[in-house]
């Protein structure tokens, strides 16, 4: 289900603003992380498997999968920012919905309610495979607005 919201984009350069910004995240680094999609109001990241992102039985760890859909979702939501705010998470619930087990790891954000100060989010993630795709996580998550650091 697409959230229908008024996409307002207030920074016309905000491809290259979340590009940056995404790369500068070691720990985006960290897991091989790249860019998929960026458009107003959604983000698209995927992370390949690998065994040093996996728990004790050889899943993607819920700690990168909950990773990644906080940065696609605060990245969501950078989209539709003025340039000179960047974007902080002040709150998320997770539900995780089945084993991450696949050869990729992909998160999707999108924006459900931008606002001046707090925007609403939704992100889910799915394992790739060569059977297909798996729904294995979905976030609910609140960002925030902040002013540059000077």
């Amino acid at each position: 289900m697409k959230p229908q919201t008024k996409r307002e984009i207030r920074n016309p350069d905000y491809v290259q603003g979340v590009r940056d910004s995404f790369y500068r995240q070691g720990l985006m680094r960290t897991f091989n992380a790249q860019l998929v999609r960026i458009e107003p109001g959604a983000v698209e990241i995927s992370v390949p498997f690998t065994s040093h992102l996996t728990q004790q039985d050889a899943f993607f760890h819920a700690g990168v999968g909950i990773a990644l859909l906080d940065t696609a979702c605060g990245y969501a939501a950078f989209t539709l920012m003025a340039p000179d705010l960047r974007v902080l998470t002040v709150e998320l619930k997770v539900n995780l919905l089945s084993p991450a087990v696949g050869e990729r790891l992909r998160a999707v954000g999108e924006v459900i309610r931008p606002g001046r100060s707090l925007t609403v989010c939704r992100g889910d993630a799915f394992t790739v495979s060569g059977t297909g795709e798996k729904h294995v996580a979905t976030i609910l998550a609140t960002m925030t607005a902040v002013p540059q650091a000077a």
